[in-house]
């Protein structure tokens, strides 16, 4: 047999078995109380009905063609993201290679790509007890200082797992730097860019941001960039389109502002992400898993 596996998975009062491939590809599901299979990829059909034999029993039902879509999601009462992907063709996706332990993102802490900086270039454990007893601030401070936010927010993001949520953290880039966090689930896809500024007052404009009334950053501008190059990258091994809509989200500070013109990337302090959570209706329960199965392969990152 193929590398299948049967996953289950209950929420919102349903009961199903999932027959998936090893990168997260759905080529079956099955309603557990019906006992009704539905079957999304026919090369496999023998094989996940095999499968799903083991877990139901006899009494199975293939469901026609045209029952073949699982139930849609109903639309969450709460704000729908703006930042929607136009309509277009998809071409066939690319083919997604195998996964190696060394290239799963899936295995990366909160602020990983900031541990990487402070372990290359980053202060010696003589250095940094010397600052810290003489009270002297370093060029370090800043990189440490955002550590501590970006684990905060890893923090309130691994909540959201219980309602469907996939997270990974620190995505490299090919043109350096990194995606501090990407959110993946029934709302939507999300990068998201974290801000510490302990006490600051903070206002965001359409393009920039500026941090106690100081110089803009274009911290709006660089997120919807952003949001643009993961849309790129996961379209090219997806066969829908995956609309990423960009998040900032501000740590330690004490108050934040928006212009009422910047409704295009959504702001939060950190505590408010959990208004993510409920967001649905965007992708379907498969279309998390494969968009999710694409991010997490560090080497198509790299390729973009």
């Amino acid at each position: 047999m193929s590398d299948l596996t049967v996953n289950p998975w209950k929420r919102h009062g349903k009961d199903r078995l999932y027959v998936n491939l090893r990168d997260g590809t759905t080529v079956a599901w099955a309603d557990r109380a019906t006992k009704v299979v539905t079957i999304k990829v026919q090369k496999y059909r023998d094989e996940a009905l095999a499968l799903l034999r083991r877990h139901l029993g006899d009494g199975i039902t293939v469901a026609s063609a045209s029952a073949s879509a699982p139930p849609s999601r109903p639309a969450s009462p709460l704000r729908q993201p703006n930042h929607s992907a136009p309509r277009r063709s998809i071409e066939r996706p690319a083919y997604l290679p195998p996964l190696s332990p060394g290239e799963d993102l899936a295995r990366n802490r909160p602020g990983a790509g900031l541990l990487g900086m402070i372990a290359e270039r980053g202060p010696s454990t003589v250095q940094r007890l010397r600052a810290k007893v003489l009270r002297q601030s370093s060029e370090w401070d800043n990189w440490y200082t955002g550590l501590e936010g970006e684990r905060r927010v890893g923090r309130e993001l691994a909540r959201l797992s219980a309602q469907g949520w996939r997270v990974l953290h620190g995505i490299p880039k090919s043109n350096g730097g990194d995606i501090d966090h990407l959110l993946i689930g029934p709302g939507g896809v999300f990068n998201i860019n974290t801000k510490t500024h302990q006490g600051a007052s903070v206002w965001v404009g359409d393009t920039m941001a500026k941090v106690n009334g100081g110089q803009p950053k274009p911290y709006a501008a660089a997120s919807k960039a952003e949001a643009e190059y993961v849309r790129g990258v996961l379209e090219r091994y997806c066969d829908f389109a995956v609309a990423v809509e960009p998040v900032l989200v501000f740590v330690g500070i004490e108050s934040l502002r928006r212009a009422a013109t910047q409704f295009t990337v959504r702001i939060y302090q950190e505590r408010e992400v959990a208004a993510l959570g409920p967001l649905t209706g965007r992708l379907t329960l498969e279309q998390v898993e494969r968009a999710y199965a694409v991010a997490r392969h560090r080497r198509v990152w790299l390729k973009a």
